[in-house]
């Protein structure tokens, strides 16, 4: 655009009109230089914008939905876990009690006439009580509201993942430690009268009398023990090694999250 008023146009070189129109010249690029540098402090201003660094979550397209939206799944499947302990610790404490009283009857307990094994308390003791505690922790643990251990809310939740996992391997050595008794007690066989007296009467068959019922009658008193103990202490040998996966589950659950869990990383500009 010619901004050069017309009246100049062919005016001599020093008269009033010529000097008019190198005024006019002279604001001409003075504007021009002024749009030219306002606009490359502009772009250049956008650009530094665009490829400023940031941080993002590696945990989906949209970081904080993905964000809440693991937490909120894993915290579902944690609880889900946890809350099933209970039932399975309340099942073992009920037949390791029943392990007492074949047949109903308590003279056998108080006279001391009851398999060794049976008074080690694993049902009732290690794959019950102890993890009714577990099973409590475990499901304060998951809870979102528990206070923060440290400033850093990424910080707390690395504590609290690190005690689950700590808390969960307890679990494991508990069920473990009734799932191996309990399988002694299955092999061994019931402490009961025979011919020759009170005895162990399959000891030394290595349990193979599990599948030949034709030698349970070897067994005088109580009646129907080998049943009895049989049945018993596989259910808790069932209970028991539920308990060993789920929390050998929930082991691997907290420790994937320690391992891969959420991240930060800084996008430099000519990555992408």
């Amino acid at each position: 655009m010619d901004l050069t008023p017309a009246s100049s146009v062919g005016a001599p070189a020093g008269s009033p009109g010529s000097a008019q129109r190198q005024a006019c010249e002279a604001a001409s690029w003075q504007l021009s230089i002024n749009h030219y540098f306002h606009t490359d402090r502009l772009q250049a201003a956008v650009l530094s914008e665009s490829w400023a660094p940031h941080e993002y979550e590696l945990k989906g397209s949209d970081p904080e939905s993905g964000s809440e939206q693991g937490n909120m799944g894993s915290w579902k499947c944690g609880s889900c876990l946890s809350s099933l302990l209970i039932p399975l610790a309340l099942w073992s404490i009920i037949v390791n009690i029943l392990l007492y009283f074949p047949n109903g009857q308590a003279s056998y307990a108080s006279s001391n006439k009851l398999t060794n094994y049976v008074w080690y308390f694993e049902g009732i003791c290690f794959s019950g009580i102890m993890m009714l505690i577990v099973a409590a922790i475990l499901l304060v643990l998951e809870n979102d509201n528990n206070h923060k251990c440290c400033q850093s809310e990424n910080c707390s939740k690395k504590y609290m993942t690190l005690l689950s996992m700590i808390f969960s391997a307890l679990g494991i050595a508990f069920s473990g430690y009734c799932l191996v008794i309990s399988a002694l007690g299955l092999l061994q066989g019931p402490y009961c009268r025979t011919l020759d007296g009170w005895e162990y009467a399959f000891e030394g068959t290595a349990g193979r009398f599990l599948t030949d019922s034709s030698v349970w009658i070897q067994c005088l008193e109580p009646a129907h023990v080998v049943e009895w103990n049989i049945i018993l202490f596989s259910i808790l040998i069932a209970l028991s090694g539920l308990q060993v996966i789920v929390c050998l589950i929930r082991v691997v659950i907290q420790l994937s999250k320690i391992l891969c869990g959420t991240y930060s990383v800084i996008i430099q500009p000519g990555i992408i």
